[in-house]
């Protein structure tokens, strides 16, 4: 996706692969033969799709101009953010040790930010960052949104109908911004399209048949893959910075994770 939004654009990149992915859905949905959704539940698939499309659009725009692992970092601060809007929404109880936990995993992107914006820096990378930050607020409300919707409808319908209000809300400003991209592309857009469905159906399988605090520090692992991928694809460092300030968001996460086992289900644990 960063090398599809660097070469055609952040809005085509999102329209064309979001537009396959519904079509792979679709199939998936009619293959199911799952039963039309009740009407409240249609509009909070709608609701949650309109939240997906901002801010999928807003973190792939930064990664434009932000390394890959330092945008993994700082995302990874979504679940901590998690907690308290799922004491506000949710009313749940916020912990010490979760207080602890929020305020390490903000130290770690602070670090991170410091060491970004230390010294010379293009503006553009500070509104990359930017967009990660606010990138991050929507996803821990994306999680909120996902708990709600996990209790009323199965993964393959959740899929299909987020695709479609994405793909809806993209279409609309196609006038405007979409471009037909070239046949080359293709095998990309298809690439990105199918890795997107097959990982959300495997994390919903995995949490399915494992704890969330086992499978925690698993996911993690996304910050060494950018950083590989990142490092051979589009030749970026990754800096000590980056590095001091990721480990810090990571402890934070797990020591939210680490709490009672009467919380084990709260969406800071269960989403990340």
């Amino acid at each position: 996706m960063k090398g599809l939004a660097i070469g055609i654009g952040v809005y085509n990149a999102m329209l064309w692969r979001t537009s396959i992915a519904l079509v792979l859905a679709a199939l998936l949905f009619m293959w199911r033969r799952d039963p039309w959704p009740h009407p409240s539940n249609i509009r909070l698939h709608i609701w949650r799709g309109a939240v997906t499309a901002v801010m999928a659009y807003l973190f792939f725009w930064a990664l434009v101009y932000v390394p890959l692992a330092e945008a993994i970092g700082l995302s990874f601060i979504a679940p901590l953010i998690a907690m308290y809007l799922a004491a506000v929404l949710l009313g749940e109880t916020i912990g010490k040790q979760a207080v602890w936990a929020s305020i390490i995993g903000f130290s770690g992107a602070l670090v991170i930010l410091g060491g970004k914006l230390t010294g010379d820096y293009d503006a553009d990378v500070a509104l990359g960052m930017g967009a990660i930050f606010l990138s991050a607020l929507l996803y821990a409300y994306n999680l909120i949104l996902q708990r709600q919707q996990a209790v009323l409808a199965s993964p393959i319908e959740i899929v299909f109908f987020q695709n479609a209000t994405v793909v809806i809300i993209y279409w609309t400003f196609s006038p405007f911004w979409a471009v037909v991209p070239e046949i080359e592309l293709l095998p990309n857009l298809l690439a990105a399209a199918v890795l997107g469905l097959f990982s959300m159906a495997m994390l919903s399988w995995a949490y399915a048949r494992a704890e969330a605090s086992t499978l925690i520090p698993v996911e993690y692992t996304a910050f060494i893959w950018a950083g590989l991928f990142g490092w051979i694809v589009f030749d970026e460092t990754v800096t000590l910075a980056t590095l001091a300030g990721t480990a810090l968001i990571v402890v934070g996460c797990l020591v939210a994770a680490r709490q009672d086992p009467q919380h084990i289900d709260h969406v800071e644990t269960t989403a990340v």
